[in-house]
């Protein structure tokens, strides 16, 4: 179908050249609008009635506090900031169109601005009920109360292996714990070797008795000259040779009984009784009757019990406190024994990766066998009094960042200062850094001081960017 000629139909085509006209303006508008929004909306803080004669910029009407050749500082105009949130600043008192709060003067920055500190008159701290307290010098000295376990002090265990080679025919050791005295028999050996040494004793011994029947009898009182220089020698070498063999007896564990019965009876023992050399209580028993045992083979097991370890686990609280050679008093479960005194001898440098514990020891002296090993005893531990820096407790704020204070320096400004701390009480904790002997801090409303600061330290921060904007 053929168009329809223009000159035929004016007045349709000037309907459609109007309809397309208007809606193209109508989006144009619609874009300007958006535009002038958002930059309205970049550089306007709107204030909670709305209005706009109450609109302020931000930006383009506050005057500069330090002069373009930052050199001199001229007088800027008073803000009102919210205390919640320090983005809402405005020329003039309000309140903030998020929370609702009464906004409050923003303190100009001066010769006399705390850096992360808040000012805060005298009225608010009294609502507020901030108390003070000041950093003092005191001597802190506790007692501090645990419990220990007796254990065996290692260097009194020993071991008793076979000096010869044999068998044992018996043993009298038969379970572990239980108490030996020195010179007790531990077990019987029989032994060729051990044999054949009292036979060779036995014929030194009858040595002996020839040289000295013949010392002792009529000719040698009537030739007048004695025993012969060979005579005296061979005395000599007998005697030599009975010291060695008595020290053998002495070292493979047969004791004096076996010499004296050799030197009573010229009869050797088939089977020699081996004795205990010290006393103490069976930790391992390794020897069987009627097992072969040569030199070196380890048989038993002993601790000595005349002076035992105590040992102390500590928690971290009163690790602090204690030192080495610190005093103790140890108190035995028997009402009727007397207190023991010793002092702490070592202190483990690792913790206990099951009780979190550190472990201390003293060594106590252990002549009755008083003490048995795992007991357990009631320790105190003397610590040694020291000076040193404290403030109350509840003046410090622990914080994943380390432990503060809120630092009062007077007229009304409050600072949050970092702090090492020591040794704690009931009531005190020690400062080892950061405060000196005077300081004021706050004891209570710490964390309202504290995020009063952090909240004046933001808005500052927002007041110096807006000022920086300018420039």
């Amino acid at each position: 179908m053929p168009w329809p000629e223009k000159k035929r139909y004016p007045g349709l085509l000037d309907m459609f050249s109007l309809k397309y006209a208007k809606r193209w303006l109508a989006i144009l508008a619609i874009v300007a609008l958006m535009i002038a929004a958002y930059l309205y909306k970049g550089h306007v803080t709107i204030l909670p009635d709305g209005n706009a004669e109450n609109t302020i910029v931000a930006r383009s009407n506050l005057e500069p506090i330090v002069a373009p050749d930052k050199t001199s500082f001229l007088p800027a105009k008073k803000l009102w900031v919210c205390p919640m949130h320090p983005q809402i600043i405005q020329e003039q008192p309000g309140v903030c169109p998020i929370c609702g709060m009464d906004l409050v003067e923003m303190e100009q920055p001066d010769a006399h601005q705390h850096s992360h500190g808040v000012l805060i008159d005298t009225a608010t701290q009294q609502r507020l009920g901030v108390r003070l307290a000041a950093a003092k010098l005191q001597t802190l000295s506790q007692d501090i109360h645990a419990y220990g376990n007796v254990a065996a002090d290692e260097s009194l265990v020993f071991n008793v292996s076979a000096k010869v080679e044999g068998v044992i025919r018996k043993l009298h050791i038969n379970s572990v714990g239980q108490q030996v005295a020195a010179g007790q028999v531990l077990y019987e050996i029989y032994s060729p070797e051990l044999l054949k040494s009292q036979f060779e004793y036995i014929e030194i011994l009858k040595e002996k008795d020839r040289l000295s029947k013949y010392m002792m009898s009529d000719q040698a009182h009537i030739s007048g000259k004695g025993m012969s220089d060979y005579d005296m020698m061979e005395l000599r070498e007998n005697s030599s040779k009975r010291i060695l063999y008595n020290e053998k007896f002495l070292y493979v564990g047969a004791g004096k009984e076996l010499i004296e019965e050799l030197n009573r009876t010229y009869r050797p023992r088939e089977v020699v009784e081996v004795r205990a050399p010290q006393s103490g209580f069976v930790t391992k028993i390794e020897a069987h009757e009627g097992s072969s045992v040569k030199p070196m083979d380890n048989l038993f097991s002993f601790a000595g019990l005349s002076q035992v370890w105590v040992d102390v686990p500590l928690y971290p609280d009163q690790l602090a406190w204690v030192k080495e050679g610190d005093e103790v008093t140890i108190r035995l479960p028997q009402s009727n024994m007397r207190e023991i005194k010793a002092r702490l001898k070592f202190i483990a440098p690792t913790v206990d990766s099951t009780t979190r514990t550190v472990q201390a020891r003293l060594s106590v002296s252990n002549p009755n066998s008083l003490l048995h090993i795992g007991s357990f005893l009631d320790v105190i531990i003397h610590s040694k009094p020291h000076k040193a820096l404290v403030v109350p407790r509840s003046a410090v704020m622990r914080t994943g960042k380390g432990d503060l204070v809120i630092l009062a320096e007077g007229s009304g400004h409050f600072t949050p200062v970092k702090v090492e701390t020591g040794i704690e009480t009931a009531d005190t904790i020690e400062i080892t850094s950061g405060l000196k002997a005077g300081d004021q801090v706050a004891v209570n409303g710490q964390f309202l001081l504290d995020a009063a600061a952090s909240m004046s330290d933001a808005s500052q921060r927002l007041h110096n960017n807006h000022n920086a904007d300018e420039h």
